[in-house]
């Protein structure tokens, strides 16, 4: 990790700290298949929040959920104390909420260096005409933008691609990259899917560090979908475990790893 860097947030809470996100009885339907069922958990400030259950369980829908891509049909959604039945992806990520996704979604064609500049879009305050012009305050706030990009590029040492396309970039290195993205937003709330997926053990130790690091150095809240459980148990302060829809157990990593229902609907048992 480059020492130089300086943590935009500041250190974490304590994991133990008031909710910033709670869910209550949240139901969402897709025509007759129920994806989500009356499902309630809570994201405390400063913690990582592991969400884990086998596929098609509505981890990635809950994802959705919680950033205004889907929209439940029940229950309700407080976010740093505002209570809604829906969220809005604009208000989603205006509020503080950004995220990666289960399958890469970045600009291949754009460098690494542009692909992470988007994520600062909302941050940019000058109307279009002066940033066509790149002039006075807008070349102010383009600098002041930038300054903050190429923190998270050495934050996550990807100098050396930072002028490269990621579509020539191999899966791991753009799923860091998305991760960097996702951080110029300066989220107070990190949703990440699956960040770990499709990589190699160095690859996953690396990632691991970040999360780490995100949360810890920086302050940030994180909830993450991941299969390696491993990997879940060494970074989450909670679990909570969805099968098909329905939560089945919710509390500290050692807690739902023995729990007899989350071992037979995913951990399975060693033979």
């Amino acid at each position: 990790m480059t020492a130089a860097v300086v943590p935009i947030r500041a250190a974490a809470t304590d994991a133990a700290g008031p909710p910033l996100l709670a869910l209550e009885g949240v139901t969402l339907s897709f025509g007759g298949v129920r994806a989500i069922n009356d499902v309630s958990f809570d994201v405390r400030k400063g913690e990582i929040r592991a969400i884990i259950g086998p596929n098609g369980a509505g981890k990635t829908s809950m994802l959705n959920v919680i950033n205004g891509f889907y929209h439940p049909q029940q229950g309700t959604i407080t976010y740093k104390g505002t209570v809604r039945r829906r969220m809005r992806p604009y208000d989603a990520a205006s509020q503080g909420i950004a995220r990666t996704f289960q399958n890469v979604a970045l600009f291949k064609g754009m460098t690494t260096l542009d692909n992470i500049m988007a994520g600062r879009t909302l941050k940019m305050k000058r109307g279009f005409l002066w940033q066509c012009l790149r002039y006075g305050p807008a070349l102010s706030e383009e600098i002041e933008n930038r300054r903050a990009v190429e923190e998270i590029i050495d934050f996550l040492e990807i100098e050396a691609i930072r002028k490269t396309p990621v579509g020539k970039l191999p899966y791991g290195l753009q799923k860091r990259v998305e991760l960097a993205r996702a951080l110029a937003m300066d989220p107070e709330l990190l949703l990440l899917d699956e960040p770990m997926a499709g990589m190699n053990l160095e690859e996953k130790e690396d990632m691991s560090r970040y999360i780490l690091d995100v949360n810890r150095l920086w302050g940030t809240t994180i909830a993450l979908i991941e299969h390696d459980m491993g990997v879940v148990m060494d970074l989450s302060d909670r679990v909570v475990v969805l099968d098909y829809g329905v939560k089945i157990a919710d509390g500290a990593p050692e807690e739902v790893q023995k729990n007899q229902d989350v071992i037979d609907a995913y951990l399975g048992v060693p033979h």
